[in-house]
């Protein structure tokens, strides 16, 4: 799937990284928790959350993820924003609310890695 679907599928605002809306990503995991993300999550191309600070770009660099959509309409700040440009990171803004923001791009198609916590 295209991060350009996720934006219109979650209804989401590009908040930078429109250069990589047709890059192709195969799966996702939502998740406030970066310490759960770092411990479950293999393989992951795009990270929901509705949390807001630095770790979160941290921790998808870290992850290799190339997309980030914050879910319940949260921001990143500005210093949020120039980290995710300097690595190459879409992120997105999205009313939706996790559960179905998950669900949506589970019944499109992007799936996560069967990882069970």
């Amino acid at each position: 799937m295209k991060i350009s679907a996720i934006r219109s599928l979650l209804d989401a605002n590009v908040i930078c990284g429109d250069e990589n809306l047709e890059h192709d990503v195969f799966s996702a995991c939502g998740s406030d928790m970066m310490s759960d993300v770092l411990a479950y999550v293999k393989d992951q191309a795009v990270l929901l959350t509705g949390l807001v600070n630095s770790q979160v770009i941290r921790t998808a660099e870290m992850m290799d993820m190339v997309c980030i959509v914050f879910v319940r309409s949260k921001k990143p700040t500005p210093d949020m924003i120039e980290l995710a440009r300097e690595s190459g990171i879409v992120l997105m803004s999205t009313e939706k609310r996790m559960y179905e923001a998950c669900g949506l791009l589970y019944t499109s198609g992007l799936v996560g890695n069967g990882v069970r916590s």
